[in-house]
C-alpha cells in the first residue's frame, strides 16, 4: 500500500506543478517570461565556462 500511495502523492504534486507554472504563466506573462529568460540565460552561461574550462586545459 505504501507504494500505490507514493506513486498518487508523486501524481498529486505533479499535477500541482503544473497548474502552478499554467497560472503563473496566464496571471503574469511579463514575470514568466523574464524567470525563462535568466534561466535560460544562467545554463547558457554555465556551459559557456564549463567549456572555458576545458579549452583552458589543453
Amino acid at each position: 500500500m505504501g507504494v500505490v500511495t507514493a506513486v498518487q502523492v508523486k501524481k498529486v504534486l505533479k499535477w500541482g506543478a503544473i497548474a502552478l507554472v499554467a497560472f503563473y504563466l496566464l496571471s503574469r506573462p511579463a514575470d514568466a517570461a523574464s524567470t525563462v529568460h535568466n534561466a535560460v540565460s544562467g545554463v547558457v552561461n554555465a556551459a559557456d565556462s564549463v567549456a572555458q574550462f576545458f579549452a583552458r586545459l589543453t
